[in-house]
């Protein structure tokens, strides 16, 4: 992945994080029209780590909301009058409808990943999940106001932002849905998405930078011999064969299926060798 390619996903992502339309599904469209291997670690990290960007904004607009409820929930700890103020409450909320996602998340962590990090999910998602947005802007009775917000909203809305965990899935998009199919007013029900939100994806992208640092560091793209050399694409690193891709005839891979080929393609565009760094392997090979 070069500046440009990181630009480009830094712009999908800036314009789809704080709408209903799946940021997550977006950047993986935008990485396989680049010619990214969108189940690569690298790209996979790098997806999660960018809405960081997105949450720093969300941060800084609702600061003063931010710092209210924080101090409300401080003072609750020590007071017991304080836990009446509903910005207590509405802090325990927020705090325990992030639970379920964080749960779900780890331990499905290489599904998500892994098999879930492909077009056709993220299509088949985007479809569906537009669907019950539908049904919830139909059904949904939207009169109850934020001070009405109880315990059960919290948690049951909390348990289906877990579904965006599926790339293509809306994350505000399960929140606002629920939250409105719960009878929550639009106002309400975007407010406490958009809190959801704020610890979801700080630990996300935390937890993707730190389990990834060597492969963000090495520059990590998709692997040139698809994942099937033999000898492991630091082989042909930096070698004078990488500025034509031809393949030394040594170099002839077997695939898994155990056939052998030769790899004499030339490679992609955005792997050329004028714009690459030393390295192009994947810690994936």
């Amino acid at each position: 992945m070069n500046l440009i390619e990181a630009l480009l996903l830094g712009i999908v992502e800036g314009v789809t994080e704080f709408l209903p339309v799946s940021s997550t599904g977006h950047l993986t469209i935008a990485e396989g029209l680049l010619g990214l291997q969108v189940d690569d670690p690298g790209v996979t990290a790098f997806t999660a780590i960018i809405q960081v960007g997105a949450i720093i904004a969300m941060i800084i607009y609702f600061r003063s909301d931010i710092g209210r409820l924080a101090g409300a929930w401080f003072r609750g700890l020590l007071n017991d009058q304080a836990r009446r103020a509903p910005d207590y409450r509405f802090a325990w909320y927020v705090i325990l409808g992030s639970i379920p996602i964080g749960i779900v998340g780890f331990l499905a962590q290489g599904l998500i990943s892994g098999p879930l990090r492909n077009l056709w999910v993220v299509v088949v998602a985007l479809v569906g999940w537009s669907a019950v947005m539908w049904i919830a802007e139909r059904v949904g009775k939207r009169d109850r106001p934020e001070s009405s917000l109880n315990l059960a909203d919290a948690v049951i809305i909390g348990l289906v932002q877990c579904v965006a965990l599926i790339p293509g899935v809306s994350r505000s998009g399960t929140t606002i849905s629920a939250g409105m199919l719960r009878d929550l007013d639009r106002v309400a029900a975007t407010r406490l998405a958009f809190f959801l939100a704020i610890p979801a994806l700080v630990a996300a992208g935390a937890y993707e930078a730190i389990k990834e640092a060597s492969v963000i560091s090495t520059g990590s793209v998709a692997c040139p011999l698809d994942r099937c050399c033999t000898y492991g694409c630091r082989r042909c690193t930096d070698t004078p064969a990488r500025r034509g891709w031809t393949i030394p005839a040594a170099m002839a891979a077997t695939t898994r299926g155990g056939r052998s080929r030769v790899l004499d393609e030339r490679p992609p565009w955005w792997l050329s060798s004028e714009r690459t760094s030393g390295r192009f392997y994947s810690r994936s090979c």
